[in-house]
């Protein structure tokens, strides 16, 4: 079942980055990114086309408790959202506490290992304070860069589907997952 989730007043520190709620003075380093072709895509949505859609998404963010801004040096640089998974989809969840993680990285950083080590702050923090019993995290087949960054943080091949994009394909996804107890035995001490 989907857990509770608030990160309103969570702040995760990693070696290079703070996660950290959105904020409205975080709108231009937003746009900034979600406007550049090429990033959105990866995640199912179209470049912003203006200020006003970022405005729009950001408000959201901010109203819905459960995105973080990846700030690096100040100034923001992606998201990470804690969002609710597809308990229909997935019944054999439904006596353990669950959600599904998504992220997004500006083109300017990619290649760095930034969002592996934002995916591992927000893993832990969800095993950890959240107590969460599985994380679910998916990726387009065709998406290499984001099928690396959740072998990295230890997530595993669960099932295949069909994900309908905001700019209207449908396109094959690779549904991942990461329990508890693989993260205790196997990916916490690494």
């Amino acid at each position: 079942m989907n857990a509770e989730i608030d990160i309103s007043n969570v702040i995760l520190k990693t070696e290079r980055l703070t996660l950290r709620p959105w904020r409205q003075t975080d709108l231009n380093d937003f746009y900034a990114y979600a406007s550049v072709d090429g990033v959105g895509q990866m995640a199912g949505w179209k470049p912003h086309e203006n200020v006003e859609e970022s405005a729009y998404r950001l408000n959201k963010f901010i109203a819905e408790k459960r995105t973080f801004a990846l700030d690096l040096n100040g100034k923001c640089i992606g998201s990470l959202g804690v969002e609710l998974y597809n308990e229909e989809r997935f019944p054999e969840f439904a006596d353990k506490k669950c959600r599904q993680i998504g992220f997004v990285l500006s083109k300017d950083y990619w290649g760095q290992g930034l969002m592996p080590e934002a995916v591992k702050a927000v893993v832990g923090y969800l095993f950890n304070d959240v107590g969460l019993d599985v994380i679910l995290c998916s990726h387009y087949v065709w998406n290499k860069r984001s099928q690396r960054v959740q072998e990295k943080c230890g997530f595993k091949k669960y099932a295949l589907s069909k994900h309908e994009t905001k700019f209207g394909t449908v396109e094959d996804s690779q549904e991942n997952v990461l329990t508890k107890e693989v993260w205790l035995s196997e990916i916490r001490g690494k």
